[in-house]
């Protein structure tokens, strides 16, 4: 039975016509020595790869497997590289097969063939790359979806084509116009460079934060001056990769100026504020500060917006720079200053009074964080109350009668104690009731 392709379907026909071209193609490649010999070499070039690469691969990991419990620099980068160890194959397999490309060429003036199977090695020592030897999550994304499939392109011949019709499509945004492919190439290249920046202020943070012999306020200044610059530059790279002109920016920057006039002021005041504090340096990391509204806390983290505040209680207050700068804010730290408290207590109306200031003074002095200098603790006589005689301590400790440290609970245990040895009374309150009724019934 005769099968007439004239009279198929459209796409019938176009996939027949396709079927006989390969055809062809495929007779023609069977019956050519040049095409013979670029598949023989390609086989040749892939089975001496794996005989090298099996030779190799154990001296090779030996050398550069890092000790155990090593974790610096050099030992990171011997790790990284003895997970490309599967990369030999692929790579000496796209070598040998360009030696033999070169040969091929000479002989038989044409290298089509062994020129597929060299793109086809970079391919799998791409997957082998994305595969085994990427960790960070967001580069492995990266190479999955982007790397993989544009080597693909490239294997099969396809990418240069797909580049021009992609630069040939433009797109317009008031004056600026920029093709398709800027844009993808921008997208690509600005998520790399802003990775590549993200990593690079956490090791500039973290060499900053390292160095005891600066301020803190010093090193946070520091560190985020670098972090401005660092991702400064990296938008200067990207808009220079997609080819947009920086004199094209100035509508941008208009539109950010008003922006930041109608809209954005607290962000732009509070960022302004955070460079002032650090700058003057009157409050930082681990300073203890009290607020105009009577917030309290340790500060434990700045941001370029805010201060974080953590209570005694575990909360995390978030404070705009700008509180700082604009209301009283009292620091207790000050880097390590002493403070002076004061505890109130009574005594009865019974007691002789002027036996009570040494007292206490000598039994608040044997408390070991309570302090001699600047002033040695000072019992003061404040007045005479409804129920008893008012006296207050004063004392002088190096940190905060906060949570953790209680300076006000353990003196006021010491003057219960001392009270009591003493036998000196401590009042409470007593009331006096006529029964004026009852009396003039009897």
């Amino acid at each position: 039975m005769d099968w007439d392709l004239a009279v198929q379907h459209p796409i019938v026909q176009q996939a027949g016509t396709y079927a006989q071209q390969g055809s062809q193609i495929a007779l023609t490649w069977l019956m050519s020595p040049a095409a013979w010999s670029q598949f023989a070499t390609l086989v040749v070039a892939y089975l001496l790869a794996v005989l090298v690469a099996r030779r190799v691969r154990k001296p090779f990991s030996g050398m550069l497997t890092p000790r155990d419990g090593a974790s610096d620099p050099l030992s990171r980068a011997r790790g990284f590289l003895v997970s490309g160890v599967p990369l030999l194959l692929p790579l000496l397999a796209y070598l040998l097969s360009g030696i033999g490309e070169q040969v091929i060429r000479s002989v038989f003036g044409s290298g089509d063939i062994i020129a597929f199977g060299k793109r086809l090695f970079l391919l799998l020592a791409a997957r082998v790359l994305v595969r085994d030897m990427v960790a960070d999550p967001f580069l492995k994304l990266l190479g999955r979806y982007v790397l993989l499939p544009v080597m693909a392109l490239y294997t099969v011949g396809l990418l240069d084509p797909l580049a021009d019709r992609l630069n040939a499509t433009m797109i317009s945004l008031g004056n600026i116009s920029f093709s398709v492919m800027a844009l993808l190439r921008g997208v690509i290249a600005g998520a790399i460079l802003f990775w590549l920046g993200r990593w690079s202020n956490d090791q500039s943070a973290t060499y900053i934060n390292r160095q005891e012999d600066m301020r803190p306020a010093t090193r946070q200044l520091a560190a985020k001056a670098a972090e401005l610059v660092i991702f400064g530059v990296a938008f200067l790279l990207l808009m220079n990769i997609m080819g947009v002109p920086l004199t094209s920016l100035a509508v941008l920057g208009g539109a950010i100026g008003v922006g930041l006039g109608f809209g954005l002021q607290k962000i732009a005041s509070n960022y302004i504020s955070g460079v002032i504090l650090l700058l003057e340096g009157q409050a930082t990391v681990g300073d203890y500060v009290e607020l105009d509204n009577g917030e309290a806390g340790t500060i434990v983290k700045t941001t370029a917006r805010a201060m974080i505040l953590e209570t005694f209680d575990g909360r995390w207050i978030v404070v705009p720079n700008e509180d700082f700068i604009t209301t009283r804010v009292i620091n207790y730290s000050d880097q390590g200053s002493a403070n002076r408290y004061e505890v109130p207590f009574s005594v009865h109306y019974d007691t002789d009074i002027n036996r009570v200031p040494e007292i206490i003074e000598a039994a608040v002095s044997r408390h070991p964080s309570v302090l001699q200098d600047p002033e040695p603790p000072d019992c003061e006589l404040r007045g005479f109350g409804d129920s008893g005689i008012d006296f207050c301590v004063e004392f002088w400790v190096n940190g905060i009668d906060d949570g953790k440290n209680r300076y006000s609970s353990d003196v006021l245990f010491l003057i219960w104690n001392a009270l009591k040895q003493h036998d000196i009374e401590i009042p409470y309150p007593h009331r006096v009731i006529e029964m004026r009724h009852a009396a003039a019934a009897e």
